[in-house]
This record gives structure tokens, sequence and C-alpha cells, in this order.
């Protein structure tokens, strides 16, 4: 199983965001995230959005740490990219 993360830098809500994802299947992101206690409103499309304060723990259970454009052809290589506005069929 191998899940990524890129780093805290994406703002919102008077915080800095990471993204979770998957370059296998969503079943294997919503398991890691349901270990962690990462709460299923966190997901959204194609990714779990993580607050900088978990970006650690995400690491030390075994999210290998990617850029922000990484992450993006990740989920394009594997098919699993979700643009705005797709449905979302595939929640935890």
């Amino acid at each position: 199983m191998t899940v990524y993360v890129d780093p805290p830098t994406w703002p919102g809500h008077g915080r800095m965001w990471s993204h979770l994802i998957s370059d296998t299947s969503f079943d294997e992101l919503h398991r890691f995230a349901e270990e962690l206690g990462v709460p299923p409103r966190a997901f959204e499309r194609d990714h779990y959005d993580i607050p900088s304060h978990r970006y650690a723990d995400v690491v030390a259970a075994g999210a290998v740490e990617v850029s922000s454009r990484e992450v993006v052809r990740l989920l394009t290589g594997a098919g699993l990219r979700r643009r705005k506005g797709v449905a979302r069929s595939e929640g935890p």
C-alpha cells in the first residue's frame, strides 16, 4: 500500500492544508485515512484534505512525501483524478 501526501501549502479556513492521495485505488486511500482517524468529510473528489498539524502523523504512518505537482501526476496516471463538478460516487 502506498499513499502520498504533498506539503501543507494550500490555505483555507485559517490554516494550511496537504492533499493525501493513492495512486492505486480509493479503497486503499479510505482505509489509510480511516486508520489515522481522518474524518470522511475531509474527502474531496480524489483526495483527503489534511491540516498542517496532522502532516507529521500522516508521514509517520507511511505516506510518501511528494510535491503538489507529483500529486496531480500520480492521480492522473492512475486514472483517479477527478475535476470539480464530477460526482463523488466512491466516497468513504
